[in-house]
């Protein structure tokens, strides 16, 4: 059996490592190994882990920025080379530089890093993976975004965020049915109050919508990566168009 061999970006740290981590916990399963190819553009943080991956997991580490075409197109040709194929894509990197920012005071050109972290590096990365899977034996694979609950439900003075992550829905379902031809699927697994560098600000206070500033609910990451594991174990007749998985209690439904 060809092993698995799954592509996961921003996996410098956060939910990227955490995915990492528990997919190679997860393999091998019945009887097909893992590869796991890893991108980041902090070459340290990506050794870190992989060192953290289960002993004897099949790693590779890509340093590079996956917002410029040259490091996706690069990235991709030495998957392609070594491995012949790339079963899974986890659009996982993203930045927020303008969290609790009033979109009449924000700074434009972070605003514009925003959407080409969070936007440009997904369109980049589905279409280099897209390339490979149509064209590999057997054709197809899977795709999953990372979202947000900020694609549907913003918080207050977030408009990079979300308007980023409004973006990566419209990228997902596109790609859902573009991709339908090639035996393609993609996911929008749209996350909640994980417990990470980048979200653990929530549980000491987070602006709502009403002005005030309260502490909210938060998970620990392992239970994405657990999300991310179910879906990379499908068969290929499954499909999961749209995941939400939150923090017990969260703002979300109302927004509080």
């Amino acid at each position: 059996m060809p092993s698995k061999v799954v592509v996961i970006t921003g996996a410098s740290g956060g939910i990227g490592r955490a995915c990492a981590i528990a997919l190679s916990q997860a393999y091998p399963k019945d009887g097909q190994d893992l590869v796991l190819v890893l991108s980041g553009r902090r070459e340290a943080e990506l050794q870190a882990t992989a060192d953290a991956c289960k002993q004897g997991t099949t790693v590779e580490l890509v340093t590079g920025d996956v917002s410029n075409q040259a490091d996706v197109d690069r990235m991709f040709e030495t998957v392609r080379s070594k491995y012949g194929r790339v079963d899974v894509l986890f659009n996982n990197a993203g930045i927020d530089l303008l969290s609790a920012t009033p979109i009449e005071d924000a700074d434009m050109d972070k605003f514009r890093q925003v959407l080409n972290v969070n936007v440009m590096a997904a369109v980049l990365c589905t279409a280099a993976a897209v390339r490979v899977m149509k064209s590999q034996e057997p054709k197809g694979g899977r795709i999953i975004n990372n979202g947000s609950i900020s694609s549907s439900a913003p918080r207050p003075d977030s408009a990079a965020y979300t308007v980023s992550k409004h973006a990566v829905l419209g990228l997902t379902r596109s790609t859902s049915l573009d991709g339908r031809k090639y035996g393609i699927t993609c996911t929008q697994l749209d996350i909640g109050n994980a417990q990470t560098d980048m979200a653990g600000y929530l549980s000491k206070g987070s602006r709502q919508a009403d002005g005030s500033l309260r502490p909210e609910p938060v998970m620990d990451v392992k239970n994405v990566a657990n999300s991310v594991v179910f879906i990379v174990g499908l068969p290929a007749e499954a499909d999961v168009l749209h995941l939400e998985i939150l923090a017990s209690g969260m703002p979300f439904v109302g927004r509080g």
